[in-house]
């Protein structure tokens, strides 16, 4: 059974349909990319899945139930959420946020426990903040923040994880710090990550399947190297694109092309 399903899915912004018949599944302790230019869903249909958007049509199931028949406390115990971008409004300390994952599993009014403290300072642990744990968050850098958001996410104990580009803005190490995170997440923990990534290298080398959105439609989805095709690329992103074995492995490597370039295709 898929830990997520998803049939015919549709989602408006007000008149504007951004989604479009959306269907999907994704197997539990899957690497699961999602890829596609700006504008094609990519964010809105992780919010829908995180039921944090309306959908005007279709149906979402997590773990085996509806999406509809959750509270948000009892989804929140099963998944969690590492949006793009965090408010810096009220800067917590490191350890205060990283425990704030353990809400969804706290009673009406119920304060946490030294379980709860154990989960946070493992959460820490595995995701190397320990160290910062009484800065506040504007006194990280971006690599530190993300890392901690992952950390409160891992505090959740979910089963399924839902991130929105999250390595945007950082530099290589930083990027590659990011998603052996998760991969680690996946493997040690048993997982189901699903991830909204810009850069297609980095979906190819992590993604056991990916799921190209173009026009709020899904174009293709399947392994990279079903998926990342120079043809394909090009139509939906509308620039060239060279595509090429990764000396790494089967993994397919992605190149931009510039127009002045475009002879050597």
């Amino acid at each position: 059974m898929p830990v997520i399903s998803v049939k015919g899915l549709d989602l408006c912004y007000g008149t504007r349909q951004v989604l479009r018949d959306i269907t999907m599944q994704v197997r539990r302790g899957e690497f699961y990319l999602i890829i596609g230019p700006n504008g094609s869903g990519k964010t809105s249909l992780l919010k829908a899945l995180a039921n944090l958007l309306p959908i005007g049509g279709g149906g979402i199931e997590i773990l085996g139930q509806p999406l509809t028949g959750y509270t948000r406390r009892q989804l929140a115990a099963r998944l969690a959420v590492v949006p793009q971008q965090i408010s810096l409004n009220f800067p917590f300390t490191v350890a205060d946020t990283v425990l704030m994952g353990r809400a969804p599993h706290l009673g009406l009014l119920e304060i946490e426990g030294e379980a709860d403290h154990a989960f946070a300072r493992e959460a820490m642990q595995f995701t190397e903040v320990a160290h910062l744990a009484h800065r506040r968050l504007d006194q990280l850098s971006g690599g530190e923040r993300q890392r901690v958001i992952i950390a409160r996410a891992l505090c959740q104990q979910p089963e399924i994880i839902l991130l929105d580009e999250p390595t945007a803005s950082l530099d290589p190490a930083h990027q590659i710090q990011i998603m052996d995170l998760m991969e680690r997440f996946r493997v040690e923990k048993g997982t189901t990550v699903v991830m909204v990534s810009h850069d297609l290298n980095l979906a190819s080398l992590y993604g056991d399947r990916l799921l190209l959105l173009h026009n709020g439609r899904v174009e293709m989805v399947g392994r990279p190297s079903e998926v990342l095709v120079a043809e394909r690329l090009a139509a939906c992103y509308g620039c060239a694109m060279l595509v090429e074995k990764n000396s790494l492995g089967e993994k397919p490597r992605v190149t931009l092309v510039p127009h002045k370039y475009s002879q050597f295709l």
